[in-house]
Order: structure tokens, then C-alpha cells, then sequence
């Protein structure tokens, strides 16, 4: 297991670092905030979940990155989460909505975990390059001897860097 989560990890990292041509490059930071729940075994558990999250986009309207999320619940579940970003065409708003997906590595008391992850939301422009995101994320976990599913529906901020 630790060596497909080193494989996967290492994938990720030249993936984000490739220098992928094309005019719409921009990088975008920020931070997420909402809820997380997880269900597993009949059984199911909420809490906060809080963390950084950057992207890169490499072609118009397509991006990759990366978000890096501490969860509240038993074990304090920690999620690195690469993603593939597509945004939709939404003429006559300013509202940008998208769809994304990607694998993810829970950190959990008692072993790391892989799971997927599929979701979308929107981002609200609010000032210069500043939007609030507005996200849904759900997915499988596999979890030893059963699979856990995980949706967290979260906000922030984002920054576009100049």
C-alpha cells in the first residue's frame, strides 16, 4: 500500500509541475471551509472540514490541482485530493460553474487510504481576482475490509495570482 501511495504521490507532483503550453495560463490559491461527512458500516459521522487548495489552468477552461483537507472527525482524516477540473460554457452570467474529478489519499489513525472523488460546484466573482466557490465532492473510500463514502459540500475563497 505504501508504495502504490509513494507511486501516486510522485505521479501527482510531476503532473502539477509539467509546463503545459498554452495562452490561458494562471494560477489560482485559496482556502476551503464547510461540512464533511462520512458514512461506513451503517454507521455515519459529520464535521468541519478546512483547508488550502491551489490549481493551474493549462488550457481554457480546463485546469489541474490539488486540495489538502483536515477533517474534524475520529481519527482526524486528512485528504490529499489532485483533481481535473472542467469548467461549463454559461453564457449572459458571471458565475463560472464546473465539473471535476480525480483520485484521493486518506491519512487516518490506523493506515492510508485511497479513494475517488467526483464532484462540481461554481465561483462567484466578488472583487478583482477574488471569487467564492460554492462546491459539492463525493466519493468512495476503500477502507480496509469495507469502502467509506465521503461527501463534503464546502465554500472558501480564491485568489487569481497576477
Amino acid at each position: 500500500m505504501q508504495k502504490m501511495t509513494a507511486r501516486l504521490s510522485l505521479l501527482s507532483v510531476i503532473l502539477l509541475a509539467l509546463p503545459i503550453s498554452g495562452s490561458a495560463q494562471k494560477v489560482h490559491v485559496g482556502g476551503r471551509f464547510g461540512l464533511s461527512f462520512f458514512g461506513y458500516g451503517g454507521q455515519s459521522s459529520a464535521g468541519l472540514q478546512i483547508g488550502p487548495t491551489f490549481d493551474y489552468e493549462f488550457q481554457p477552461r480546463m485546469f489541474v490541482g490539488s486540495d489538502l483537507n483536515i477533517n474534524t472527525q475520529g481519527g482526524t482524516p486528512v485528504e490529499l485530493a489532485p483533481f481535473f477540473r472542467y469548467f461549463l460554457e454559461m453564457p449572459k452570467t458571471e458565475a463560472r460553474a464546473y465539473l471535476d474529478g480525480g483520485f484521493n489519499l486518506w491519512f487516518v489513525t490506523g493506515g492510508t487510504y485511497f479513494g475517488l472523488r467526483f464532484g462540481g460546484g461554481a465561483y462567484f466573482p466578488v472583487a478583482p481576482h477574488i471569487e467564492i466557490p460554492a462546491d459539492l465532492q463525493l466519493g468512495p473510500v476503500f477502507t480496509t475490509g469495507s469502502s467509506t463514502f465521503y461527501l463534503a459540500i464546502t465554500s472558501g475563497i480564491r485568489y487569481t495570482l497576477p
